[in-house]
């Protein structure tokens, strides 16, 4: 994904939610000076892998949904997924968060050499400060959703679950399998619902750029509003 292809869509979520995207850029900056360069090739594994990308859906807990992750070859957990499936005894590859749930498992996963994908934002700058600090910098990936600059990345993405997916096809995943997304889950929060709406888009354009087609969309496709995704192109 290269930043003039997430821009304009970028953009789009920026109009929709009223973001800003100087908070956005303040926050990676500061990410930056909390962190050095992210060794790559910890997460060498994921090129040419299946890729499960778990949500934190309540769906994640049965049995089909575990066996799935479990017959992976790496798994990538998306926020308290990571949680989920550690306590089913499966083993998390790589934790993609902003932070904004379980601190306490980002600290103890970079203690015990998994990567944790740490996203900046302009609404999480006060955990960035208390938590990044606490855990140890080789496991921390540094990205951000707006541009790239010095060693934090961007590979695409908006939530903790559809940034999972960008990464490991930043990463070069052969397939991925996602398991515990439920788009339409009543209980989540009207801003938490609109942010579902946009993973669904994302992911149905990084099928598309993938040539592809994710199981997780499977009777969604034709309801998909796809605004400014270059869907096709």
């Amino acid at each position: 994904m290269e930043f003039d292809d997430w821009d304009p869509v970028y953009e789009a979520i920026l109009q929709d939610f009223g973001f800003d995207r100087a908070e956005d850029e303040r926050a990676r900056d500061l990410l930056a000076s909390l962190t050095d360069p992210f060794d790559v090739d910890r997460l060498s594994a994921v090129d040419g892998a299946r890729v499960a990308v778990a949500g934190a859906g309540p769906s994640l807990t049965g049995d089909a949904e575990l066996e799935r992750a479990e017959n992976a070859d790496v798994v990538f957990a998306a926020s308290t997924a990571a949680d989920v499936l550690r306590d089913r005894g499966l083993e998390v590859d790589c934790l993609i968060t902003d932070l904004d749930k379980n601190p306490e498992t980002v600290r103890r996963l970079t203690r015990e050499g998994v990567p944790v994908a740490v996203h900046a934002h302009g609404d999480n700058v006060p955990a960035l400060r208390s938590v990044v600090p606490d855990c140890v910098d080789a496991f921390v990936l540094p990205t951000t959703q707006a541009a790239p600059a010095d060693h934090v990345v961007n590979p695409g993405g908006f939530t903790d679950g559809d940034r999972a997916a960008f990464l490991a096809d930043w990463l070069g995943a052969a397939d991925l399998v996602f398991v515990g997304w439920d788009f339409d889950d009543p209980d989540v929060s009207p801003i938490k619902a609109r942010k579902l709406e946009w993973a669904e888009r994302l992911l149905y354009w990084l099928e598309s750029r993938r040539e592809e087609r994710f199981g997780v969309l499977d009777g969604r496709r034709d309801g998909i509003e796809t605004g400014p995704l270059p869907v096709g192109e």
